[in-house]
Order: structure tokens, then C-alpha cells, then sequence
């Protein structure tokens, strides 16, 4: 595995390196606390009971839970920081939610450079990663690419 660089400039980073975070296990608290932020209350999220008569097994986080502890955390960060100044934050594309996200589950980040462009005042640019949400079985829960620019430094 070739590593992003810690902390990495418009100089050193490249097009297909790859870092993996450490894992970060989803717990029945992490899943409360986001449905009492976001009001999704629904019985996939909250009621055990409803899960088993249904068939699905362990209650699950929603699935926008996984971009906020994958991009709104400090778990990217683990792996991902600038030595140039970060501008900001630029969004994110095609998020995938491929399986669920299960209690108890113990999942990491892969964080690969898919593409660098330097902008037209040559000093900013955007780095736009493709991130994998990978629980400990090695499953694949999520994915997508996030965006944010970068100044160059003297």
C-alpha cells in the first residue's frame, strides 16, 4: 500500500494512495443519539422487537450515519491532514449505502486520492477521495467521494 502522507502537501500527495484509518465500533448509544438528532425514529432504528419479527436481525444506524462518522468525525482526519492550509469542505458525490450499518459492528475507513486538480489562480486545489467504510468481516458498508481545497504553501 502506497500511504497518503501525514500531513501531506499539493507536492507529495498523489493518485492512488491509500491509508486506513483505525476502527471505530458502532454502538446502540452512537445509533440513539444520531435518531435524536435527526428525529428518524423509525422501528429499523429503534425497535428490537419490530427487528426480529421482521427478520432483519440487529437494530441499524441510518444510513446517513455512516457519512457523519466517516466525514464529520475525526476518524478521516486519522489519516488525511494537510501540512498546506485547508479552505474548506466541498461535498460529497455518489454515496453509496451498500449494507447496513449494525450495532456492534466494528468498521475503518479506506481513504484513496482519486484525483488532484490544482485551480486556475495556481495556488488552490481539490483533493477528491474515494472513501470505503469496511466493517471487520471486511464487508464494504459504504463509499463515496468527498471533495474539500487545499492552499498551497510558499
Amino acid at each position: 500500500m502506497n500511504p497518503i502522507p501525514f500531513p501531506f502537501t499539493y507536492d507529495t500527495i498523489k493518485v492512488g494512495q491509500v491509508s486506513r484509518t483505525y476502527g471505530r465500533t458502532i454502538t446502540d448509544t452512537d445509533i440513539t443519539f444520531y435518531m435524536m438528532l435527526t428525529g428518524g425514529w423509525h422501528p429499523f432504528h429503534c425497535d428490537r422487537d419490530f427487528m426480529q419479527k421482521a427478520g432483519l436481525g440487529a437494530v441499524r444506524a441510518q444510513g446517513s450515519f455512516g457519512i457523519a462518522v466517516s466525514l464529520g468525525s475525526h476518524l478521516e482526519a486519522s489519516v488525511l491532514e494537510g501540512a498546506d492550509e485547508f479552505v474548506r469542505a466541498m461535498g460529497v458525490e455518489k454515496w453509496e449505502y451498500l449494507k447496513p450499518l449494525v450495532s456492534g459492528d466494528t468498521f475503518h475507513l479506506e481513504v484513496e486520492v482519486y484525483a488532484i486538480e490544482l485551480q486556475e489562480n495556481g495556488r488552490d486545489y481539490v483533493v477528491s477521495r474515494l472513501v470505503r467504510m469496511i466493517n471487520q468481516d471486511g464487508v464494504l458498508l459504504q463509499q463515496g467521494i468527498a471533495k474539500s481545497m487545499w492552499k498551497r504553501g510558499a
